[in-house]
C-alpha cells in the first residue's frame, strides 16, 4: 500500500510512523485512518520490526480530525442509517461504529511495544489515539486537549475506556469536562506523559528508547508482555493475571529465548534470541478468544 498521508520507515529495527499533513498540522481523514491501520498490520508481520514510534511532521503531531461543516454528522458522511421496526436506530448497523475506534483497536492488539512522540499539538483524535500507545514522550513544546465537549460532542476512540485507567478518573472527568487545551508539563503531572523533553531531544529519546527494547528484549516475550498488561486492566480478580502468567511461563519457560536468556546472563554477553513473533507464539496465543480459559 503507498501511503499519502503518513511516513513509514525502518532503521535498525525500529518502525518509524510520521503523519504526514504538516499543511494541516497533521489533522486525521479517513484515508490517515486506514493508512494507519495498515501499517500497523504491516508491523506486526514484519519480525524485523521489533519497536514503533509514533510522531507527526512538522510543528504539530495531530491536531484532530480534518473538521468539516458535517464532521460529525455520521449519516451526512455515510449516508442513512438502518432503523428498527419502530423506527429507531439500529446501533447495530456498521455504519454507527465510530470509524477513530477502528484504529486505537488496532493499536490495542498490536503485537509490538508503541511510543509516541508527541512533537507539538495533540487535539482530539490527535490524543484520543495516543491512549493505545505504551509510553507518551512529549516535547516542551506540545500541547494536549480532549476537546469534545466544546464541539458539542463526546470523546472517542474507545478514550472512555482507557483514558481513567491511564491517569485516574478525576484528573480524565476534569480534562474531559473542561476541553481545554494544557501544557505537557500539566500532561506529565497528570501521567499522560512520561517525560518532557526538548524539542530536539524529542526523537533522538524516543529512539534511545526503542532501541534498548530492540536491542535486549525477546520479541515473543514483549508481545506476551504488552497483551497481558492491558488485557488485564479489565480483570475482575488477580486469579485471570495468574491463568495467563501461568500459560506464559510454562511455554516461554520451554522456548530456546528462555534457554538462550539464561545462558547470555551467566556467560555475561548479550542475548541473541531467535523466537519470532510471526512464527512461535504461543499456542494460547490469543486466549481472550477463549470462551472461558482454564
Amino acid at each position: 500500500m503507498a501511503y499519502e498521508t503518513i511516513k513509514y520507515e525502518i532503521s535498525q529495527q525500529i518502525l518509524t510512523v510520521t503523519l504526514n499533513r504538516p499543511e494541516r498540522l497533521n489533522a486525521c481523514t479517513v484515508t490517515m485512518e486506514r493508512e494507519l491501520i495498515d501499517a500497523f498490520d504491516r508491523a506486526d508481520k514484519d519480525d524485523d520490526v521489533r519497536a514503533i514510534i509514533i510522531t507527526g511532521e512538522g510543528r504539530a503531531f495531530c491536531a484532530g480530525a480534518d473538521l468539516g461543516a458535517d464532521s460529525f454528522d455520521t449519516e451526512a458522511k455515510r449516508g442513512p442509517v438502518k432503523r428498527l421496526p419502530d423506527g429507531t436506530v439500529d446501533y447495530g448497523d456498521p455504519k454507527v461504529s465510530e470509524s477513530g475506534g477502528h484504529l486505537t483497536l488496532r493499536i490495542f492488539r498490536c503485537l509490538k511495544p508503541v511510543i509516541a512522540a508527541v512533537n507539538g499539538p495533540a487535539v482530539g483524535m490527535g490524543v484520543t489515539m495516543q491512549l493505545a500507545m505504551d509510553i507518551r514522550i512529549a516535547s516542551e513544546a506540545a500541547r494536549f486537549g480532549f476537546v469534545f465537549s466544546q464541539r458539542g460532542i463526546v470523546p472517542e476512540e474507545a478514550s472512555s475506556w482507557f483514558l481513567p485507567r491511564i491517569v485516574g478518573i478525576a484528573q480524565a472527568l476534569e480534562w474531559c469536562y473542561t476541553g481545554r487545551v494544557f501544557p505537557a508539563l500539566e500532561a506529565l503531572a497528570g501521567r499522560l506523559v512520561s517525560k518532557v523533553v526538548p524539542p530536539d531531544q524529542l526523537l533522538p529519546i524516543a529512539r534511545t528508547l526503542a532501541r534498548e527494547i530492540a536491542e535486549k528484549a525477546a520479541p515473543v516475550s514483549i508481545a506476551l508482555i504488552r497483551q497481558m498488561m492491558w488485557r488485564m486492566l479489565g480483570a475482575e480478580d488477580p486469579m485471570e493475571a495468574h491463568k495467563i502468567d501461568s500459560r506464559g511461563l510454562y511455554t516461554r519457560g520451554r522456548s530456546a529465548d528462555a534457554k538462550e536468556g539464561v545462558m547470555a546472563f551467566l556467560e555475561k554477553r548479550p542475548a541473541v534470541f531467535t523466537d519470532k513473533v510471526s512464527t512461535n507464539m504461543p499456542d494460547y496465543f490469543p486466549w481472550w478468544t477463549e470462551r472461558e480459559y482454564k
